[in-house]
């Protein structure tokens, strides 16, 4: 099992474990894979890498979007303020719903398996959802379990927010029961992408554990962590944290000058990752615009601008070319219409 394997948090996987969320067979087939390179639950929680999503996969080999999003949903009800490793601290000492945000920009430290996306707008706040496990069922369960415990923490923290709501990109399960009785109206199906909203008069809602210092001191080790391990495991992620931080940056050659690489060796190592510089910075705009066009108040027009495209026909070919469907398709599915 290599520590940078795409995965879950490991107490987070063993408090699911020893619930009564799955069947006895699920519990022994995962129980025989920890026992094939661990001595026990323990010492798999005491490694504390990443649990691996193929295990999920080879548990569940028929998993399919139904059965994956009632099993992600089953297992945020497991949910403790405890479960998420270097993050709990920061996380039962936020002083605000919006402190508790903050935290998701280092989800990295503790699962590659989901990543989120932030656009701030005048309602408020959206955090986009998007899976990265290569497997399509999966990344439903890795989202559905990431928003669903999302809400799970929010309640604990800062008390029932009716109007944070998870809102999923795909059909509802046809089974039953329907995960939905877990978290009442605040699972929305069918939404033209996966994200969580919240209302912007939400976000300075008091949390009921402030620790200022104990918050601030966690994130600054947060921030090294996530600083050592982008650089240590994964090329790919220390060029995406760079263009983050500043999108203008579009040429190849300065981020190598960044990490300290010769251009043609960044690309001889993304390459080795199954990628292209092109291929991050497309995926990254690709999230940026579904999340702006999610933003009612923008226009089509401002939006490719805002993404650096000088022309609004380019824009909406490269949109076509990520998601199948033209920005005003995307838009016209949610309900999502502005005119423009």
């Amino acid at each position: 099992m290599r520590s940078d394997e795409v995965g879950v948090p490991p107490l987070a996987f063993v408090q699911l474990l020893n619930s009564n969320t799955l069947d006895a067979g699920s519990v022994a087939h995962f129980r025989r894979i920890i026992a094939r390179q661990f001595a026990s639950e323990t010492e798999l929680v005491e490694r504390n890498v990443q649990v691996p999503i193929r295990w999920f996969r080879e548990v569940y080999p028929d998993l399919d979007t139904d059965n994956a999003t009632l099993l992600g949903v089953a297992f945020a009800k497991q949910a403790q303020l405890t479960s998420f490793g270097p993050l709990s601290l920061p996380l039962v000492s936020s002083s605000s719903v919006s402190e508790i945000f903050e935290l998701l920009g280092y989800l990295p430290v503790i699962s590659t398996a989901l990543r989120p996306h932030f656009h701030h707008n005048e309602r408020g706040l959206t955090v986009g959802l998007s899976g990265h496990t290569g497997d399509p069922s999966l990344d439903c369960f890795v989202i559905a379990y990431a928003g669903s415990a999302l809400l799970r923490l929010l309640d604990m923290l800062a008390g029932t927010l009716p109007t944070v709501t998870l809102k999923l990109g795909w059909p509802a399960p046809r089974s039953q029961p329907r995960p939905e009785s877990a978290f009442g109206a605040r699972l929305i199906f069918d939404s033209p992408a996966s994200f969580v909203d919240v209302p912007g008069d939400i976000l300075d809602t008091p949390c009921r554990f402030a620790d200022p210092v104990a918050y601030r001191l966690a994130i600054n080790e947060l921030r090294r962590t996530l600083d050592r391990r982008s650089t240590a495991n994964s090329v790919t992620e220390s060029v995406r944290r760079l263009l983050e931080q500043d999108p203008e940056r579009h040429l190849g050659r300065e981020v190598a000058e960044l990490l300290s690489l010769s251009p043609s060796t960044l690309k001889r190592r993304l390459k080795d990752e199954g990628t292209t510089f092109r291929d991050v910075r497309q995926s990254l705009l690709r999230e940026r615009a579904i999340l702006r066009l999610l933003d009612r108040s923008m226009s089509v027009s401002q939006i490719a601008a805002d993404l650096g495209y000088g022309d609004l026909t380019n824009f909406s070919h490269a949109f076509k070319r990520w998601t199948g469907q033209s920005p005003s398709e995307f838009r016209s599915v949610g309900g999502l219409e502005r005119d423009e």
